[in-house]
Order: structure tokens, then sequence, then C-alpha cells
């Protein structure tokens, strides 16, 4: 359920009732009443009205950013993948595949034991 005073985004017009696609408007109202289609009563100040809308016609303006983002980036993946011939990259990103994350190295006390009495030794000489 969205939040009154939320800034959302006119996504469909399911019911043909003439609303501006793509401009955006901020929920003013909740329509409670069971027997209505409708689930939220929209301001919309570009066409300076409010209209009833049902809850698919209407996005957060942040679902809609992160779904931009999140495909301008795939987008990027592509174009990197195409331009360096990177095959597996290219084939990840079109199946959807989650990118493997570099894992960071595992320290081992041993290592770094080495590491410290390497570091002293060249320091002694």
């Amino acid at each position: 359920m969205l939040h009154l005073g939320e800034k959302v985004v006119v996504v469909t017009d399911t019911f043909e009732q003439n609303l501006p696609v793509g401009d955006y408007g901020y929920i003013i109202a909740y329509d409670r009443n069971p027997d209505n289609a409708f689930d939220y009563v929209i301001r919309i100040p570009k066409a300076n009205r409010n209209f009833f809308v049902p809850a698919g016609d209407i996005e957060p303006e942040e679902t809609l950013l992160q779904q931009e983002a999140e495909r301008i980036g795939r987008e990027a993946l592509i174009d990197y993948a195409l331009a360096t011939h990177n095959e597996k990259l290219f084939f990840q990103v079109m199946n959807g595949e989650e990118l493997p994350v570099p894992e960071e190295p595992l320290t081992d006390k041993s290592t770094q034991a080495d590491f410290v009495k390497q570091i002293n030794l060249r320091a002694w000489i």
C-alpha cells in the first residue's frame, strides 16, 4: 500500500479515463469503498485535476527510477562485453544470470606471519 503524499507516476490507463500516462502525481486519498474498482485518488499538478485510479495504473517514482538504472547498467554491460569480445560476460547478461562477485582473498594467519617475516628481513638488510 502506498502512503499519502507519495510521488507516483501514471504507467497505464486501464479504465480509459484519459489519464496522462507518464506524468507524475501525488496520492491524496485512499478509496476505501469495497464496491469501487479504484484504490487511490491522485492529484496530477500538470493536468490540475484529481483522478481516481486503481493500484495497477500507478507506480512509485523510486521503483521506476530503480528499474531504469538496472536497465541502463545491463545495457552498459552488454556494450562492454561486445566491445571487449567477452563472450562469457555477454551470455551471462543476456541470460539474466547473476554476475560473479569477486571474492576477497582469504587471509590466513600463516601467510600474514610470512609476510611480516619477509618485511622484517628486508628492513634488516
